[in-house]
């Protein structure tokens, strides 16, 4: 095992044509935590060749050589003898037992029982999408809806994207779990529960509903899906959106616009980490702003005015005070004696977010 560690130790890290994200390494012990392809090697391995490079071991934990009991027994000697003062252990197993260190970076898909800092690390939102592209025009919010937040699409030819993303969740997730994110991707924006897709399931595979659970729960820790709960109603049921509009490309056939486009709303605002519900009719309820945002990437004013009278009993009762409808290109103000209406371009909307 000492032999593996050496190679390691020597070998030159590389790191091309890395650009900068919002999630960054300071000088803490930190574990990076996301998806599969989210990031979170090209980030370590962008901090660690900002050091000597004698001073710090980038050890990847898929390597089929390495033994956890041997790793065990060698790696702290390893490190003291060499004065490496950073340890970064890449696609982390947590049988790897961690040790006094000055640095130690970790990165998992499954949040981590260790005590250092977590690191969310998310796929792209707009903002750092737009960094990804030769040039921001007319065309970079199509380039959005249909390459998604995957660092890696911007590389990959056209022809070979959707391949690529079967590959990638067919690597990264067991053989329920893509079936799991193929039937949510069919419903995705649609009040679901466990059992809903334990009743799809069923027919195709045998499972119990116990042990699909446990997978539903599962990809929701790990972030794959997100469930929104009902305001007030902590028991009802949630509505399902996948990690990246495009997963639902690449999973099914079926085509609905206004469906991606809430689900890129939600994951907007997630990525702000701003706290928000639904509600009947009401795509988000954020309570913090006293705030609705509805997605009609299509709407006109009298239909956004008739969509409104239907929730007045909603903004009343709840001290309401703005209500943003995200379209895809129609800006407006609208005047309405209960509460502030705007029409807001997706582009616009999100990169004004604080």
């Amino acid at each position: 095992m000492t032999v593996l560690l050496d190679e390691y130790y020597r070998y030159d890290l590389h790191n091309p044509l890395f650009i900068e994200r919002k999630a960054a390494i300071g000088e803490e012990s930190v574990a990076l935590v996301g998806i599969t392809q989210s990031g979170k090697t090209s980030l370590i391995k962008n901090y660690l060749l900002s050091k000597k490079k004698s001073a710090y071991l980038y050890l990847d934990c898929r390597d089929l050589r390495l033994d956890v009991n041997e790793l065990n027994a060698v790696l702290e000697p390893f490190c003291r003898e060499h004065k490496i003062s950073i340890l970064a252990l890449d696609n982390y197993r947590e049988g790897v037992r961690l040790f006094e260190i000055d640095q130690i970076i970790l990165s998992s898909e499954q949040p981590l029982d260790t005590a250092v800092e977590v690191l969310p690390v998310n796929l792209l939102d707009f903002e750092e999408f737009l960094a990804f592209e030769p040039k921001f025009d007319s065309t970079a919010l199509n380039h959005f809806f249909q390459l998604g937040g995957f660092p890696a699409m911007h590389r990959i030819n056209a022809a070979e994207r959707l391949l690529y993303l079967q590959k990638t969740l067919i690597r990264a997730l067991e053989p329920i779990e893509l079936d799991i994110m193929t039937q949510s991707s069919k419903m995705v924006t649609q009040k679901v529960s466990a059992f809903n897709l334990y009743e799809r399931l069923k027919g195709e595979r045998k499972i119990s509903k116990d042990k699909l659970y446990l997978h539903v729960q599962a990809l929701i820790d790990k972030r794959y899906l997100y469930m929104l709960e009902k305001y007030n109603h902590p028991s009802a049921v949630k509505k399902l959106y996948l990690c990246d509009t495009a997963i639902k490309q690449a999973l099914n056939l079926q085509k609905h616009f206004g469906r991606v486009f809430e689900n890129l709303i939600y994951l907007e605002l997630i990525k702000h980490n701003v706290e928000c519900y639904y509600e009947e009719g009401i795509d988000f309820y954020l309570p913090g702003r006293s705030q609705i945002i509805l997605a009609l990437p299509f709407a006109n004013e009298h239909a956004l005015f008739k969509k409104v009278e239907s929730l007045e009993g909603f903004i009343i009762t709840n001290g309401v005070r703005e209500i943003i409808a995200v379209t895809m290109n129609l800006e407006s103000t609208l005047s309405h004696p209960i509460a502030r209406i705007e029409m807001v371009p997706f582009a616009q909307w999100t990169l004004g977010e604080e």
